[in-house]
């Protein structure tokens, strides 16, 4: 892949008369090397199918081309779209969808069952798509994200310094990460570092389908207030009084003494089935 030049971000936005919006997370990478770790860590194959969420100028589009046998590339910014359909213009397989991805089902982007995903996203949307992916169908058999190096410490975390975000992510997939990206292998350069998580999917969630709304309702509620025991936060986020919360825990064999963050999934999973009875 060394044989693929290197994309000049700063050049062409300005070639195009555009600026890197650092409001809506526009960092382009552009350093092969990092670009080189994210196609290494999605271990692509030649028979696989890609979905990249953001191309935007294409250097990661055109590492992935190389590697895969077709590559959907969605890309929210018509503006961003019409430059990538240049840089992109010599790798035939590469579809170019001009859409916001979370108004988008595999299905009807044509993806097939066990697809990849490689992404350089913006934080503040990662849990979202993460949770739009894996929702739908055909669900991709692993994920590969770019983002804010903390975000993606956050979603690897476990009991008792567990997050909602990791949470929301473990109970699809285990994720990893594979590399570090220093802010300056982006163009324009970010306040903070990178880095690569790698999130391989489980065949089913580790609670079952019937039971994720109910789950994802309780361990809102329970992060809700994370300052406070798990009594108080799952009453006021709940709506239900400490008395019922309390008996809640407690048929759930859990202390309601306890926080949120050191719940297992296993917990969160029975404290689900006490709550739907």
């Amino acid at each position: 892949m060394n044989n693929i030049p290197p994309l000049n971000a700063a050049a062409l936005l300005k070639q195009h008369r555009l600026r890197a919006d650092k409001n809506l997370g526009q960092n382009f990478l552009q350093d092969p090397l990092a670009l080189e770790k994210i196609v290494a860590a999605a271990e692509i194959q030649k028979t696989d199918s890609v979905l990249e969420i953001g191309p935007g100028l294409g250097s990661l589009t055109r590492y992935l081309s190389v590697t895969a046998r077709d590559v959907v590339a969605v890309e929210l910014y018509p503006k961003l779209a019409a430059v990538l359909q240049g840089v992109i213009k010599s790798c035939a397989n590469v579809r170019l969808i001009q859409a916001d991805i979370l108004s988008c089902s595999p299905k009807e982007l044509g993806l097939p069952e066990n697809y990849i995903v490689a992404a350089n996203i913006p934080y503040n949307i990662t849990s979202a798509i993460i949770r739009h992916l894996l929702e739908s169908k055909p669900k991709p058999r692993r994920i590969v994200l770019t983002i804010q190096k903390e975000v993606a410490e956050r979603i690897c975390e476990t009991p008792p310094d567990m997050s909602l975000l990791a949470l929301s992510v473990q109970v699809y997939g285990k994720p990893s990460i594979s590399a570090r990206i220093p802010a300056g292998a982006f163009f324009p350069t970010p306040k903070v570092d990178s880095a690569i998580v790698k999130i391989e999917i489980y065949p089913e969630p580790l609670i079952p389908s019937p039971l994720l709304p109910v789950f994802f309702k309780l361990s809102k509620a329970g992060f809700g207030q994370k300052r406070k025991t798990l009594r108080n936060s799952l009453a006021a986020g709940l709506k239900i009084s400490t008395r019922e919360a309390e008996a809640l825990l407690a048929n759930s064999k859990i202390d309601p003494q306890r926080r949120a963050e050191t719940l297992s999934i296993e917990e969160w999973k029975a404290l689900s089935e006490q709550l739907r009875q």
